[in-house]
């Protein structure tokens, strides 16, 4: 399960930016994950409380951000919905869609004391 790493970094991040601003103790960090990230959010929150033991986050609120999955037609333009497993374009039938978001997985905002 990568999320366990990928939740340990989030952690490191959130507390490295905490020291680095003064403070004392993260009140609650802000995850966007896109749909298309291949990051179980589930996952990251289940880890969540066993990586923040011992850190400036501890106690912390995790709060996650899910960013729908969103393509494009490079052969006619069309603008649409798009899951792990979309391919084919629904307008015109190519399997040519271009990933406009979805694939976010970032620390967006933190609350600090």
């Amino acid at each position: 399960m990568h999320e366990v790493g990928i939740t340990r970094s989030i952690v490191e991040i959130a507390e490295e930016n905490a020291r680095a601003q003064g403070a004392t103790r993260v009140v609650s960090v802000t995850v966007e994950i896109g749909e298309l990230s291949g990051v179980v959010p589930e996952a990251v929150e289940f880890c969540f409380e066993s990586c923040v033991n011992g850190t400036f986050l501890e106690g912390a609120e995790l709060i996650i951000e899910r960013t729908p999955g969103r393509g494009r037609c490079s052969e006619c333009g069309d603008e649409s919905a798009m899951g792990p497993y979309t391919f084919e374009c629904p307008a015109c039938g190519q399997f040519s869609l271009e990933r406009l978001q979805g694939d976010e997985l970032r620390v967006k905002e933190m609350e600090i004391d």
